[in-house]
């Protein structure tokens, strides 16, 4: 099939006005990955949307050890931009094309929604401790050494005492940011001390 084909049934099986040139536009693939992670979704979500349940269910087989629901949850958030509860393709391939071939500041601004589990533009203690227990949870007890049941909260405190900048319980995009830059900067620096040029 031609070009053409493709593109009219990118827009008409995924139910969703935009065709595969807006997707270009929004996202860091080229035209051939596009066709070829739409195959992929396809194949796995023939109806061209995935629900929380069944994202839930994929997600869940890399992560055998442990109980990757909770985690999969804020993920499935995270990736459910238009918040409506299913993913289409372009949910899913913005997101990942941020994932993969984003800048810093797109990386760190996906980061900080997954984080800011009510979408209010801040991060609190109480929903970096869900995202850390549901992590915990995922990895399972086959953690070596074996963590003890206070270690979510105490990287939640080790969290905040770098990021809460101005000390009021939450942590804004901005902070986030800051402190991610300069914890970079950091590495980067020790980086070219180990290994000059």
């Amino acid at each position: 099939a031609d070009g053409g084909d493709a593109e009219l049934e990118l827009s008409t099986v995924r139910h969703q006005p935009e065709g595969l040139e807006q997707l270009l536009a929004q996202t860091k693939f080229t035209k051939k990955e596009l066709q070829s992670l739409y195959r992929g979704f396809k194949n796995e979500c023939p109806s061209g949307l995935v629900d929380e349940e069944t994202f839930k269910l994929i997600y869940s087989q890399f992560f055998p050890q442990g109980d990757a629901s909770t985690y999969a949850h804020f993920l499935f958030d995270a990736f459910d931009a238009d918040r409506n509860g299913a993913l289409c393709f372009q949910d899913f391939v913005v997101g990942l094309s941020v994932l993969l071939r984003g800048t810093v500041h797109q990386k760190l601004k996906w980061a900080f929604n997954l984080y800011d589990i009510n979408k209010d533009g801040y991060i609190t203690k109480e929903e970096m401790l869900e995202i850390m227990k549901s992590i915990y949870d995922m990895m399972g007890r086959c953690t070596h050494p074996t963590l003890r049941d206070s270690a979510p909260a105490e990287h939640v405190e080790l969290f905040f005492q770098k990021m809460d900048r101005n000390g009021d319980g939450v942590v804004t995009f901005e902070e986030f940011l800051e402190t991610c830059q300069k914890v970079s900067q950091l590495q980067r620096g020790l980086r070219r001390h180990r290994h000059p040029p």
